[in-house]
């Protein structure tokens, strides 16, 4: 028999998504909206998004306001919304000295662009550059220059924050920037499906609510310069996020299974309802995700059923995930699978908590 509840993590790794950045000319910036002076060139940025090396048709993030793109298999993968300011830093390695401090590079219309000094490029030496997204304004640095770390705050971290891989570069031959950029974050969803095995019974749940609670969402990320490489530190901000809220049937069987959107249940990833989070320990007791849900009028062995509402369960996300840690740059999907005939006992409905069953799927997509 199988478990009344049933939760699949699936873990998609993230892979690195590629922003080229094109230098049309020259590179301490000021603000793109404004005329260059004399001793200042605009500076565009040509950014394309690309999967494993090759493009992706469509998925040109500077063309659309979106904040995210999706490609044909349903998998999202990491853009930048040009209404949001990405911050460009760079550091002269050999005298440990920051040569661009937090620089944001503003987007609008059909991408990004800034001003850059034109003094800049007499530097000789390779400059190290890096770049995270979403801007914030409060970018602390190490004494010697070998990381920045960024304070984000939950409106910051709902843009699904990227961090890029370290680029070196001569500026007497720069005319390409190239950034490589991750996912900080990780971006989490639901489905859902009816696995009463009993014919009789199955059909007859309707979802209202799910709900995440507890889901951490602030902390400052230090990004090592040298070695393209980050860690959070999780600061004590949570909020409580309403996945989905309506009156949706829930397919039967795991053919019957869709993922869980804002107000109905819909038949693809990308039109599904995510979150992002800061990675976080799962604790005992703390996580948890509820489901609130109806359940039909039925009749069974010439006994009529009256119909049920507003009826919840709260399952615990303890114990689900290696470690008990979400690992960020990784998309996370749980499958929720309601079996009615565990928790309905006569007339009376009640709704128990079981394991869940877990699996961490190997094939893995891009984020």
């Amino acid at each position: 028999m199988r478990s009344s509840f049933k939760i699949l993590p699936d873990c998609l790794l993230g892979a690195s998504v590629l922003l080229m950045l094109s230098l049309a000319s020259c590179v301490q910036i000021d603000d793109a909206r404004e005329a260059p002076s004399d001793n200042q060139k605009k500076l565009s940025f040509d950014i394309s998004v690309t999967r494993e090396g090759q493009p992706i048709p469509g998925a040109a993030v500077t063309r659309s306001s979106a904040r995210s793109a999706t490609v044909e298999s349903g998998s999202r993968i990491a853009t930048m919304n040009t209404d949001l300011a990405f911050g460009l830093v760079a550091v002269d390695p050999s005298s440990k000295t920051l040569v661009l401090d937090n620089h944001p590079v503003y987007g609008g219309g059909q991408g990004y662009s800034s001003m850059f000094s034109l003094s800049l490029w007499e530097m000789p030496e390779p400059i190290l550059f890096s770049a995270y997204y979403p801007y914030v304004d409060a970018v602390g640095y190490s004494e010697d220059y070998e990381s920045y770390s960024i304070p984000y705050k939950a409106q910051d971290t709902e843009a699904g924050p990227l961090v890029s891989k370290t680029v070196e570069r001569a500026i007497s031959q720069l005319n390409m920037l190239p950034l490589v950029f991750q996912h900080i974050t990780n971006d989490i969803g639901y489905m859902i499906s009816d696995v009463t095995p009993d014919p009789q019974l199955q059909g007859l749940i309707h979802l209202r609510r799910l709900t995440a609670y507890n889901v951490a969402s602030a902390g400052v990320f230090t990004h090592d310069i040298a070695n393209s490489s980050g860690r959070w530190k999780r600061q004590a901000f949570f909020r409580d996020i309403t996945v989905f809220e309506g009156d949706a049937r829930v397919g039967v069987g795991l053919e019957g299974e869709r993922f869980v959107g804002a107000s109905s249940l819909v038949d693809s990833f990308s039109e599904s309802r995510r979150y992002y989070s800061i990675p976080d320990e799962i604790k005992i007791g703390k996580q948890y995700v509820e489901v609130e849900y109806d359940v039909d009028s039925f009749t069974v062995g010439g006994y009529t059923y009256d119909a049920l509402h507003g009826l919840t369960s709260k399952y615990m996300l303890y114990g689900l995930l290696p470690d008990n840690v979400f690992v960020y740059g990784r998309q996370y999907t749980f499958h929720i699978g309601l079996d009615l005939s565990k928790v309905y006992n006569q007339i009376t409905f009640n709704p128990t908590v079981s394991d869940w069953e877990t699996k961490i799927y190997e094939n893995n997509d891009v984020f």
